[in-house]
């Protein structure tokens, strides 16, 4: 049995943190395979070759389109992706919408993570680049939904992770100002939203992070999982 890997403790600057924005994908739950095999039937309907699980991870995290883009970028000569770019999205929400879901696990200690976060007082947020109808049916589906006051996808403001807008948007709606809140991610999108927002953030091990190291990210700290982040936050508010 691997034994779990250890990382200091989170170095946080706020002062008492009051909430908690938690990322979906590559943070709460493991949705790779579906990415999968969403864009999979896609490009089978554009008569174009297969994804696999290795090369969709690097492209998650940043949006459907981007996910759409980087997969037909080396299946498609650049003006050719353009044009085919709307069907593309089109027929990969279809697919998605079948599966969603169905090929998803949740990381360990999730559910556990989120009730010690309402138990040490936070208010809880979902801000994910997923589209919001596919968030809220994912976090239905496991059972995930009614921790959250509030979920917002990447089509519920204007603007996408790393852009601050939707981690903004979300500390409004939980009534609490930036500098109470924290943003909980397994990618660079989610640190640079939260630091750009004025929030503390926190970074899980596991995910997306684009192919590149845990230790690339500029955070306040990593924490093994979501039960980690409770421990952690419930240590500096009770010397704050």
């Amino acid at each position: 049995m691997e034994a779990t890997p250890r990382y200091p403790a989170p170095a946080f600057t706020a002062g008492k943190i009051r909430a908690a924005i938690v990322d979906l994908d590559g943070t709460m739950v493991d949705t790779a395979d579906d990415f999968t095999a969403s864009l999979n039937g896609m490009l089978a309907q554009l008569d174009a070759e297969e994804t696999s699980r290795e090369e969709v991870i690097d492209y998650v995290g940043k949006g459907s389109e981007h996910l759409i883009r980087s997969v037909l970028a080396p299946r498609f000569e650049a003006e050719l992706a353009q044009s085919r770019f709307d069907e593309a999205l089109a027929i990969y929400q279809e697919e998605y919408a079948k599966i969603n879901g169905l090929h998803t696990r949740l990381y360990p200690d999730v559910e556990a993570g989120l009730i010690a976060l309402r138990n040490v007082g936070l208010e809880l947020a979902c801000v994910t680049n997923k589209p919001h109808r596919f968030a809220e049916q994912l976090l239905e589906h496991h059972g995930l939904l009614r921790y959250f006051s509030v979920v917002l996808g990447g089509d519920s403001v204007a603007a996408k992770k790393p852009d601050p807008l939707p981690m903004l948007t979300a500390c409004e709606r939980l009534g609490v100002s930036p500098k109470e809140a924290v943003a909980i991610g397994d990618s660079q999108n989610d640190a640079f939203a939260g630091r750009a927002a004025g929030m503390a953030t926190l970074t899980v091990p596991y995910g997306y992070n684009h192919g590149e190291a845990v230790q690339t990210i500029n955070s306040d700290g990593i924490v093994v999982s979501l039960l980690g982040a409770a421990k952690a936050i419930a240590a500096h508010n009770a010397v704050t």
